[in-house]
């Protein structure tokens, strides 16, 4: 893994070179051996992000054009360039742009890996998947090879065992 520094992308650029009507995730992070993930999304004018909660991760959220509104917690939140929000793992919030629209970046811990949890309640147990080792922590793909060092799919290092 490099660990120097390094400019990954300049959100004006981005912004700026997305045809105007595209629509979701314009950048992400993808650095192999990271620790963060970060998105930049774009919404035209009226469109939603329905409501929906993220149970593992709280979440900074940053707009950087436009405006619109964030519902959560029954309360109604403007959005203007230059707010930072911080939405805090299990709140529950829906996003709405105004009419130019709103491109926010947002940023979180790196999602954990795929984990199979026994049924709610359940005390049993049992054998481990005998697999589990092969499945990409990026991307979820099975590797074939027994002992992978690198996926296949996205180029994700797995985990040392």
């Amino acid at each position: 893994m490099n660990a120097d520094p390094r400019v990954l992308a300049v959100i004006d650029d981005l912004l700026s070179a997305a045809p105007p009507g595209e629509r979701g995730a314009l950048w992400h992070l993808a650095e192999p051996g990271r620790e963060l993930d970060a998105n930049l999304v774009r919404l035209p004018p009226g469109a939603e992000v329905g409501e929906h909660q993220e149970d593992v991760l709280d979440v900074l959220l940053v707009v950087l054009e436009g405006a619109g509104l964030l519902r959560a917690g029954g309360q109604v939140l403007d959005l203007a360039p230059g707010t930072v929000l911080w939405l805090p793992r299990t709140s529950r919030r829906a996003l709405t742009a105004g009419p130019d629209g709103l491109a926010y970046l947002t940023v979180h811990r790196r999602r954990p890996g795929l984990a199979i949890k026994p049924p709610s309640g359940a005390n049993e147990g049992g054998e481990g998947p005998c697999m589990l080792d092969r499945v990409c922590p990026e991307c979820g793909r099975l590797s074939p090879d027994p002992a992978p060092v690198f996926c296949s799919r996205c180029g994700e290092r797995f985990p040392e065992r």
